[in-house]
């Protein structure tokens, strides 16, 4: 069993990124799948990583990083958006189950950051609870405008950099975690068409810097 106290994040975060290679290579392994593993897992869990991602169906995070029961405590949010529940469940992972890596996951073609741009173009909302969806991703396209992007991965990357930022400033929890270097928070785009996760950026990992947009 995959014991997140005995993993320092770099550790946790290659070994996420292990199985992403896996899945992308089309060698899975599905570890930690069996019964063995129900039973092992059923008295109490120790995930390895808190996986904060877009509630896309095309999103699985146990598949596309090739992990099983127990692994990964997952919290999913169209567009990756943050509330005070998704805010506390991470807290409950990373102070509780003492998780040493926090994913923040976006993707390409993401519909929330889409239907964002296309409301901020057109002075509108949408309708329903969708609308705070949007109200909450429309920092992040604006920021991505001032900056004077214009591909729509540009956008992508500004949001997942929007999202760790928060997470970072309105948690004591977690900044605390981080600045204690217990925890780290990173921030990656995954792409749907070959399946691969990608460095955007990074809380309390020693990590070589994205390339400048």
């Amino acid at each position: 069993m995959t014991d997140a106290t005995h993993l320092t994040p770099q550790a946790a975060f290659e070994l996420l990124l292990a199985g992403n290679g896996r899945f992308v290579a089309g060698s899975p392994q599905h570890p930690n799948q069996d019964a063995a593993r129900r039973a092992q897992t059923a008295p109490s869990q120790a995930p390895f990583a808190v996986l904060f991602g877009c509630s896309d169906s095309r999103l699985a995070a146990e598949i596309i990083f090739d992990q099983g029961l127990g692994d990964l405590f997952v919290v999913r949010t169209a567009g990756h958006v943050l509330g005070t529940e998704v805010l506390g469940s991470i807290e409950y992972g990373v102070s509780v189950l003492g998780t040493p890596l926090v994913i923040v996951l976006g993707h390409d073609s993401c519909g929330a950051v889409g239907a964002t741009r296309e409301a901020v173009a057109a002075g509108a909302s949408g309708e329903g609870f969708v609308r705070d969806v949007i109200e909450r991703v429309t920092p992040s396209v604006l920021a991505a405008n001032a900056a004077g992007y214009t591909d729509n991965s540009d956008f992508i990357d500004e949001h997942i950099r929007h999202t760790v930022s928060l997470l970072v400033e309105r948690s004591h929890t977690i900044a605390s975690a981080v600045a204690a270097g217990t925890t780290a928070v990173v921030g990656l785009s995954y792409r749907l068409v070959d399946g691969t996760a990608h460095l955007v950026t990074t809380r309390g990992l020693d990590l070589p810097a994205p390339a400048a947009v």
